[in-house]
């Protein structure tokens, strides 16, 4: 990221890694040889982010719209998830990588979810970048969720301010993003981090995912740069 000032890169940088199957698509090749490709892109991904100083990177992995997928590329995806965790948590770890996870990891299966949990432990001590991944997340029922813990907190509403709404969603101590990428030429949110984006500065490229390396995000990060953030009135 030459050029840009340490003080101008984004602390937390939040991507929608989106192209996958149109990768595949123009290749005449099955979507899981995209996803493949896209597992190769988030390795680049996260060397990008370590090697230019941003302490939080969270991806998109899996949204809680992808179990409307045919059951053969949710197989595709689990499978390939399988792998990352088993093939991949030495190399993180190696780095100083802390995994966190945010979602319905449940509804993967004992199996996974017991794998994601020995991952965020075995990595909870590294600080060098905070990896997020979103598995089965959709930001509105993350919100609903907060929601209903509020209510089963028996909370009042004088209690219940922004901040105290934010101690209930996922995220949780994690600091909101300050740029969200998506790729592919798509220029939506698609049910990602609703609440948490609301300030972020929004880059969309479009590179497919499978093509994305250290000089797009380094470009987006370019852009964040050249940004005056506006964060409107805010309480307090």
């Amino acid at each position: 990221m030459d050029g840009v000032s340490p003080h101008i890169i984004p602390k937390h940088i939040a991507i929608i890694m989106d192209g996958n199957g149109r990768w595949a698509a123009a290749r005449g090749l099955p979507r899981v040889a995209g996803h493949r490709e896209g597992a190769k892109a988030v390795r680049r991904t996260i060397q990008a982010a370590i090697d230019g100083g941003v302490a939080w990177l969270t991806l998109f992995a899996f949204s809680s719209e992808n179990w409307q997928r045919p059951e053969s590329e949710i197989a595709d995806l689990t499978g390939l998830l399988k792998h990352y965790l088993r093939h991949e948590l030495n190399e993180l770890d190696d780095a100083g990588v802390r995994l966190r996870v945010i979602g319905e990891r449940s509804r993967f299966g004992a199996t996974i979810a017991d794998e994601l949990a020995v991952a965020e432990a075995r990595t909870a001590g590294n600080s060098r970048l905070n990896l997020v991944m979103a598995l089965s997340y959709g930001g509105r029922a993350d919100i609903v969720a907060a929601a209903r813990r509020a209510l089963a907190a028996g909370l009042r509403p004088d209690e219940l301010d922004e901040a105290a709404f934010a101690g209930l969603l996922a995220t949780a101590g994690i600091p909101d993003p300050d740029l969200l990428i998506r790729t592919s030429g798509e220029e939506r949110i698609s049910n990602f981090l609703l609440w948490q984006v609301a300030y972020a500065e929004l880059v969309f490229t479009d590179v497919l995912w499978p093509d994305f390396d250290g000089t797009h995000f380094a470009h987006a990060v370019r852009e964040f740069a050249t940004r005056e953030r506006r964060f409107g009135a805010r309480p307090g």
